[in-house]
């Protein structure tokens, strides 16, 4: 029973941001041609006796590259919570679109929890066309391979549980593999829905982000992740700043940087 399961706290570090505008994160564009500011995250999934990583983020390397401003290393937000990237063991890649799995060698004790779809997606047929391979870095795929030669990578081929009380779900849509995360906290069950849902207007509103692979995963997935939650109030999207505005700081000198998801959020 959930009762009986290990309680987690749940932390968004915030990483990244970019500029944007409500029009470039909707199918069909959007009326309101306004400012849409995008945050990057990773998530830490932690207790006394576990801790598990979900995504990895991205450096410098990758900002310049696709016009991002890099506000601290994936590997420093870590450490600002006590978090040494030597010692994580397990890691939830929720896609492997470069921003959420840019670091991944920086951990050389970690293995990497993946959905079979999301692998055969990235190697596939699918990367000969521009517009699915544009998120995926090379050397970030073929970085996996040599993982998963190396037997650091566990696949999922969709609902798995990762420890009691942590479990991943394939949601696909955005990617043919992407996989949320629900955790048991001690405000109920919660769900990172990873760029499942980018926003809360995606889910909310039964929205879709430009960037998908197949609507109709999508749409169904804002069910999925609702049904997994405790309530739409459980639901973590992936890129928005009202994450931020929502949830508590870890502490007064990690305002803005390190939110607690196992917490109720401020009402909006």
């Amino acid at each position: 029973m959930a009762a009986e399961l290990p309680r987690y706290e749940v932390i968004a570090l915030k990483y990244a941001s970019r500029g944007g505008a409500r029009p470039d994160h909707f199918v069909g564009g959007d009326p309101h041609d306004r400012p849409m500011p995008m945050d990057y995250f990773l998530w830490v999934v932690r207790n006394e006796d576990r801790l598990v990583l979900v995504d990895t983020g991205f450096n410098q390397d990758m900002a310049v590259k696709r016009h991002r401003t890099l506000l601290r290393r994936p590997g420093e937000a870590l450490a600002l919570v006590g978090v040494a990237t030597r010692d994580v063991r397990d890691i939830v890649v929720t896609h492997m679109h470069n921003d959420h799995v840019g670091t991944f060698e920086e951990y050389p004790n970690a293995r990497f929890h993946l959905q079979d779809d999301e692998m055969a997606f990235a190697t596939g047929r699918f990367m000969c066309c521009d517009r699915f391979a544009r998120p995926f870095e090379v050397e970030h795929v073929t970085g996996f391979v040599r993982l998963v030669y190396q037997d650091r990578v566990a696949f999922h081929d969709g609902d798995a549980e990762i420890a009691p009380g942590i479990s991943v779900h394939r949601i696909g849509g955005h990617t043919a593999g992407l996989q949320c995360v629900r955790v048991h906290t001690g405000r109920g069950w919660v769900v990172l829905a990873s760029d499942a849902s980018h926003y809360y207007e995606h889910f909310e509103q039964q929205r879709c982000f430009p960037l998908v692979y197949h609507v109709g995963e999508m749409v169904e997935g804002f069910a999925r992740l609702r049904a997994l939650a405790d309530s739409p109030e459980h639901v973590v999207p992936g890129h928005d700043p009202l994450v931020v505005e929502r949830y508590p700081a870890l502490s007064p000198q990690l305002e803005g940087i390190a939110m607690r998801l196992d917490q109720a959020p401020r009402k909006p």
